[in-house]
């Protein structure tokens, strides 16, 4: 039986096509095994967002080329979004790779593995040349469009007692945001069908999968292009002033996802501030199993360069969003995502994110420091800001949000908060960790393995970026 590593850069949607990879390699016979060492086939699935993630996964690959020595049969490939933007040229950077995979072709990586595995261990004598051996190839390269690879994700491996899981709704991106490649490494956006989505995820829930995470570039667009919007009422009760609006097809497949028998608790990620309108708001007010928690990109809290970053809206529009949710769910967490030294970027400029970061007072946020992508229109615009200035800014813009997420976490020091168990904790095995619906991290003891349970927890510390405590009897 071949056995196989895979290790996966960058976002969640990387995770997740990484699992439906795993899933069609152990469909076809392979072992999966936690050290490269041990494998007949090692794929990096790659990211192309900052240029640290690629530089982390072509140094890996490059460390990798030991193993041929010894092992000359074993298959190294790379998938994803840096797969996808750098193609061909990774086999001249990188001699012992033998696989390319763009990322509408993750379907197709087993099949091609297959391939090289069989003409590698031939050329080696492990195995009897097929009749057909001088059609198999050395190396193989797709990085090519495919019409309706949207509908190409399939269902995934579950591990024993898994609470949670990822499902990619929708792939690409059409917003086109200055600083990023994703465009160009994911293509246009094409939604799966809300029936496909709906029977993944009641399989899932059928398996003991209590929370889902939709996932899409720009998730909360999901069908924009191909699907229909419906007519609704936004308002609850006699009381309540009724107003007509659009659902989105994103709302119905909420609503659909909601209804799933099982399923306790859903979440989505990642969306754009243009795509909350009435109907979403609405469906974050009154959709019980949509957890607290919305991750909202803000990027930067400067007019200027917001537009530089053709991000559509303004600081001033961002703060209302906020408000909004905040009046739609009390108590729900936001957190987001920013960068700092975007070209042009002044300290006026800065400073203006910095004040919106104080006003906004987030859970939690990921700061970057800007990162020129090739073929992006940032990377040659004028005025580039040097390294030691963006490392200031991030330095100093973390600052001003860890103090914010610990205030956030201190105020729950003293509640009970329902937590779904996970599994052990990443620093100590001999614990527990679990999410709250917020999202926030709780670890504690317990006296039996409750993976795949809720239940309260009562906080009595926080720390940094998470929570101590003890599950209530």
């Amino acid at each position: 039986m071949p056995k196989f590593f895979i290790k996966t850069y960058g976002c969640q949607m990387n995770e997740r096509d990484s699992e439906q990879v795993t899933h069609s390699l152990i469909a076809r016979g392979y072992e999966r095994v936690d050290s490269e060492v041990d494998a007949d086939v090692v794929l990096l699935n790659t990211c192309s967002v900052r240029d640290m993630a690629e530089q982390k996964a072509l140094g890996k690959m490059g460390m990798l080329g030991r193993i041929r020595k010894n092992r000359p049969e074993t298959v190294f490939g790379f998938l994803g979004c840096m797969a996808q933007a750098r193609g061909a040229e990774l086999l001249k950077e990188i001699p012992h790779l033998d696989l390319v995979v763009g990322t509408q072709k993750f379907h197709r990586v087993a099949e091609y593995v297959d391939e090289l595995l069989v003409r590698k261990r031939a050329v080696a004598g492990i195995v009897d040349p097929r009749d057909r051996m001088d059609d198999l190839r050395f190396s193989i390269v797709d990085v090519d469009e495919e019409s309706g690879s949207q509908s190409t994700i399939r269902e995934q491996s579950l591990t024993p007692r898994q609470a949670t899981a990822f499902v990619s709704i929708m792939q690409g991106c059409n917003m086109h945001c200055t600083f990023c490649i994703v465009p160009r490494t994911r293509g246009a956006e094409r939604s799966r069908t809300i029936a496909e989505i709906v029977s993944e995820v009641r399989a899932l829930a059928a398996q003991g999968v209590k929370e889902v995470t939709l996932l899409g570039q720009i998730v909360n667009l999901y069908g924009r292009h191909e699907f229909p919007s419906v007519a609704a009422v936004v308002g609850r009760g006699p009381a309540v002033t009724h107003r007509h609006y659009s659902k989105s097809p994103f709302v119905q497949l909420l609503e659909a996802v909601s209804a799933i028998d099982g399923l306790e608790r859903l979440r989505f990620t990642s969306p754009h501030p243009i795509g909350f309108r009435d109907d979403l708001i609405d469906a974050i007010a009154h959709l019980p199993k949509l957890v607290e928690h919305v991750h909202l990109p803000l990027q930067s809290g400067s007019n200027r360069i917001l537009k530089a970053m053709h991000r559509t809206y303004t600081a001033e529009k961002y703060g209302q969003l906020v408000d909004k949710i905040r009046a739609a769910r009390p108590g729900i967490a936001l957190t987001t995502d920013i960068i700092v030294g975007f070209p042009g970027e002044t300290d006026s400029d800065y400073k203006a994110t910095r004040d919106l970061v104080e006003h906004l007072q987030f859970d939690n946020a990921f700061v970057f420091r800007y990162s020129p992508r090739r073929e992006t229109p940032a990377a040659t615009m004028p005025d580039q800001i040097d390294e030691a200035t963006k490392e200031v800014r991030n330095q100093d813009l973390l600052g001003v949000v860890n103090a914010s997420t610990r205030r956030a976490n201190e105020k729950l020091v003293g509640t009970r908060i329902e937590v779904l168990c996970e599994g052990p904790s990443k620093k100590n095995a001999a614990r527990l960790m679990g999410r709250t619906r917020t999202n926030k991290v709780v670890v504690f003891e317990a006296a039996k393995n409750r993976i795949g349970e809720l239940f309260d927890v009562a906080i009595e510390r926080a720390n940094g970026f998470s929570l101590y405590g003890t599950p209530v009897a």
